[in-house]
């Protein structure tokens, strides 16, 4: 099933939020509400992780179980903690929620797009993926999504993610103050728009152009990955690119009561206005039809039942 929106030209443009400190204020035992949930988000700063603080003050607002976001590196280590039971809910990628997939593994919704982007000093020399060859590459956070789609983004351009760059792992605000000082030629990584760690280097950056390889990400990987648009001056000034769209999913143990699940279902169709992250200027999928786009990663029953008792 393809996860396609169309062009963020054409999409609603976003306003930001307030900030995430405020927003974590949650319950602290909910013997009223309901257990607390816990929620695998990601990064400080990143916007798996705004977009979990929004959530859990919008649950302690209506009165639905709280929930209670914890810090990770990414998708990869939210779907390990939904795996060994550390986690109740939790963020990720599409494609590495798709490769990852067991029977324990379901979804509440397809919330928002992510875009794979690759920033470089803009007097660097560096104008296509293929430049990159010989460089020093920041691929993704260790556990983190990007990481894994790095990869196939550079094998889908003909490099070899090993051999032809000198891969290293950093997150995001580590990445992007290498990249201002020098240490790193290149940045890849997956947020929104714009990405804090990216906003205010102090350095002129570019971003490269993708869109020669998001059809043989396709054809090798399935339909997880779009073709997007980066408007131009998101990070100062720089043109408008196209990229690699990616959808993130809100995932759940199958064993969430079914009545939590559909709790959460419920804030996603009802408190959908106070759930855009400031980094969400390209496109917001919270509406009853995206919402149920979740691929082959099946929905809870309790969110399936919730999303046929609101809208048939």
């Amino acid at each position: 099933m393809s996860f396609a929106r169309g062009s963020v030209g054409r999409r609603t443009m976003l306003r930001g939020a307030t900030g995430l400190g405020a927003l974590l204020l949650v319950s602290a035992c909910g013997t009223e509400r309901g257990a607390p949930v816990r929620l695998a988000a990601g990064e400080s700063g990143g916007f798996f992780w705004e977009f979990a603080g929004l959530l859990a003050a919008a649950a302690d607002r209506s009165g639905a179980p709280p929930i209670r976001p914890r810090r990770s590196g990414g998708s990869a280590e939210n779907l390990d903690a939904l795996a060994e039971g550390s986690a109740d809910l939790a963020m990720s990628l599409s494609d590495t929620a798709i490769e990852r997939a067991n029977p324990q593994l379901t979804a509440l919704g397809c919330v928002y797009e992510n875009y794979f982007q690759v920033a470089v000093r803009a007097d660097s020399g560096i104008a296509t993926i293929a430049d990159l060859r010989g460089r020093v590459v920041s691929v993704g956070a260790p556990g983190s999504g990007a990481a894994g789609l790095s990869e196939r983004v550079l094998v889908a351009a003909g490099l070899d993610a090993d051999r032809d760059i000198r891969p290293v792992r950093q997150t995001m605000r580590d990445a992007g103050s290498a990249l201002a000082t020098g240490a790193v030629d290149a940045v890849m990584w997956a947020g929104g728009l714009p990405t804090p760690a990216f906003t205010d280097l102090r350095v002129p950056i570019a971003l490269l152009d993708l869109g020669g390889v998001v059809a043989a990400l396709r054809r090798e990987h399935g339909p997880a990955y779009e073709p997007v648009r980066i408007p131009a001056d998101i990070y100062g000034r720089h043109p408008a690119v196209t990229t690699v769209g990616v959808a993130n999913l809100l995932l759940a143990r199958r064993d969430v009561p079914d009545a939590t699940a559909a709790a959460v279902v419920d804030l996603l169709l009802d408190d959908s206005a106070h759930l855009v992250p400031s980094q969400a200027i390209g496109s917001q999928f919270l509406d009853a039809q995206s919402l149920i786009l979740t691929g082959p990663i099946p929905l809870h029953p309790g969110a399936a039942r919730e999303y046929r008792r609101r809208h048939g």
